[in-house]
């Protein structure tokens, strides 16, 4: 018999929506999933954390206790990135124990536990720290397809894990790229050298996964991890439904209940419309993983990233610098994190049409060892260009380096953190969850919106947000719509109540011709005209101005960061001199053609 783990309401909602399905939506049919039989149900983890404080608003602690109540029999599972945890970076060791207690505290019962680069050292503080709160650690893992990866290599490194004390072993293939016969034969392997049970988990990008699953299975596997035909395919997992009629009657059979799953995939897919315009157009199969090895979710970032570059005709540029990068990098597993950097570095070096002109805080860590030892060398020419930068490489544990930092996250969020959960959340992701504490505590825990003007038809509706421009935030309110005539419709809205009338010329999602009759013209942020003029890399939150005016800065200095695809950029001067007058203020989103300062 094989055991499944059902991946839709994690894994499969963040491939295929960008994670913003809200847990009002899966709660129904997550009551359906507890009765199935799975081997278990991943809900946590992964970007769904960051997500929820971000974007939907959620406290996501509250989101795990939600799915413990539901799941009292099936065990609840998270994706964990090691030592990074569920942020984008290395965390210290404290920081990592402690969101583990508290993950265990709140239900998860299985943590699969993964590090991007495969080290070791990067997992084991987090495995000890699972098996000392009594919960089942699975070592990960990350599948890819380099020069310097091979079966032999991916099996010393489960053995390693297994030493560890690994309850079981997943091989996580993010980018879909283990094709059948070789998944027989890397699973074969394992289950020739590892006594714990082994795990499958894999996307179907390039279109065979579901054949890579069937061969694991001939090959021995335990577990493999599918996604509700509601929230499967493309760049999601291969179909629970479909492997569990494929075993039926086999000595494989699952034993599951597929009239449950099909009543789950109902409520899923009308639920899923609501997320359409999350919908990317890059989560169909995709064969050109097959060289560029991009995995689905890091495909749509970059799209996104491009089209507000005014630049996505330039994609095909990225998808050939990406391999380049990569090699460069050693030849990092493209997971989160090192996707993002290896995938926002190959976007710069391709916009600024020079390689490297621009190297991103996260590109210079990983070059650092920062992250760890990567599976080759590091580029001697980077290494040499970030040396000359006055930066150090280390070759220790990286978290060896990192001081304590729970005690000084307790001391900064003294105030607004209501708890030990809203603790570890502000020391993990900062300014992202202070934000999400201030709004919660004016009650303005408003998540962004997920229809489109279509949805509203001619009937009035009232619909109250609020809209952060540039720093400033408004209080917007649509309080009803008017009748559609040549192809226009007007609707009305307050703004800080004032009443103004939009009209959408056309009701495609882009909606990028909208006129108003009246509107407050922001004109804090100048277009850059100046040489002067620092503009940042690319769009993105002002997290950090490191200048003030009167400073005095010579040309390369660092003056600002803006976070953008999760990774954080250095905007630098481009000229010496004064800083004269500074435009804007953290906390606001920079557009790249818009100056922040005045330097002269």
């Amino acid at each position: 018999m094989v055991k499944v783990t059902e991946n839709s309401l994690r894994d499969g909602q963040q491939s295929l929506l960008a994670t913003r399905m809200r847990i009002e939506d899966m709660i129904e049919a997550a009551k359906l999933f507890e009765q199935v039989g799975f081997h278990s149900v991943e809900v946590w983890g992964g970007a769904t954390y960051d997500t929820c404080l971000r974007y939907l608003k959620e406290d996501p602690f509250e989101r795990l206790a939600t799915f413990k109540e539901i799941f009292k029999k099936t065990p609840i599972q998270m994706l964990l990135r090691g030592q990074n945890l569920i942020g984008y970076r290395h965390y210290a060791d404290d920081v990592v124990r402690e969101f583990i207690r508290l993950s265990a505290m709140y239900g998860v019962d299985i943590f699969r536990i993964f590090d991007a680069l495969n080290d070791i050292r990067n997992l084991e503080v987090s495995i000890e720290e699972v098996k000392k709160q009594g919960k089942h650690a699975q070592g990960t893992i990350c599948y890819t397809t380099s020069p310097v990866h091979s079966v032999k290599g991916f099996v010393k490194f489960a053995k390693e894990l297994e030493k560890r004390g690994c309850d079981s072993i997943a091989l996580k293939d993010m980018a879909g790229l283990l094709s059948p016969m070789v998944a027989f034969e890397l699973i074969k392997a394992l289950k020739e050298n590892i006594s714990v049970p082994i795990a499958l988990h894999s996307h179907s990008t390039a279109g065979f996964a579901f054949g890579s699953h069937l061969k694991a299975i001939e090959a021995g596997v335990d577990i493999v991890d599918l996604a509700n035909s509601a929230l499967a395919e493309g760049t999601s997992h291969p179909c629970t439904q479909s492997m569990v009629m494929t075993l039926k009657g086999t000595e494989f059979d699952t034993g599951l209940d597929i009239e449950l799953m099909e009543k789950a995939a109902e409520i899923l897919k009308v639920n899923r419309r609501k997320y359409k315009k999350f919908e990317s157009e890059y989560n169909l199969i995709d064969t050109r993983v097959l060289l560029s090895q991009i995995p689905g979710g890091m495909i749509s970032n970059m799209a996104n990233q491009l089209k507000e570059q005014n630049a996505l005709h330039r994609i095909d540029e990225v998808y050939l610098e990406i391999p380049r990068v990569r090699k460069d990098f050693g030849y990092p597993p493209l997971v989160t994190p090192s996707s993002q950097i290896v995938g926002t570095q190959a976007v710069l070096n391709v916009l600024l049409k020079e390689r490297y002109k621009q190297i991103t805080t996260e590109s210079k860590n990983l070059i650092k060892g920062l992250y760890g030892q990567t599976p080759a060398p590091v580029s001697e020419e980077l290494k040499a260009k970030i040396i000359a930068m006055g930066e150090e490489c280390i070759t220790s544990r990286p978290a060896d380096a990192i001081p304590p930092e729970l005690n000084t996250a307790k001391q900064e969020s003294e105030g607004f953190a209501k708890s030990a959960t809203d603790v570890i959340s502000y020391a993990i992701f900062g300014a992202v969850a202070k934000k999400y504490f201030d709004e919660r505590a004016m009650g303005r825990l408003e998540p962004e919106s997920i229809a489109t003007f279509e949805d509203y038809g001619s009937e009035p509706l009232a619909k109250e947000f609020f809209v952060t421009l540039h720093g400033e935030q408004y209080q917007v309110k649509i309080e009803g719509s008017g009748a559609k005539e040549e192809g226009v419709r007007p609707f009305f809205v307050r703004i800080d109540g004032e009443l103004k009338e939009v009209f959408i010329e056309s009701e495609q999602e882009d909606l990028q011709t909208l006129r108003t009759t009246t509107g407050k013209k922001n004109t804090s942020m100048p277009q850059a005209i100046a040489p002067g003029h620092i503009v940042p890399p690319m769009p993105g939150n002002l997290t950090k101005i490191k200048v003030q005016v009167g400073d005095v800065v010579k040309e390369g200095d660092v003056v600002a960061v803006v976070e953008a695809m999760k990774m954080e950029h250095e905007v630098v001067a481009s000229v010496s001199g004064e800083v004269k007058e500074i435009y804007a203020r953290e906390g606001a989103q920079a557009q790249n053609h818009v100056a922040i300062m005045l330097i002269g």
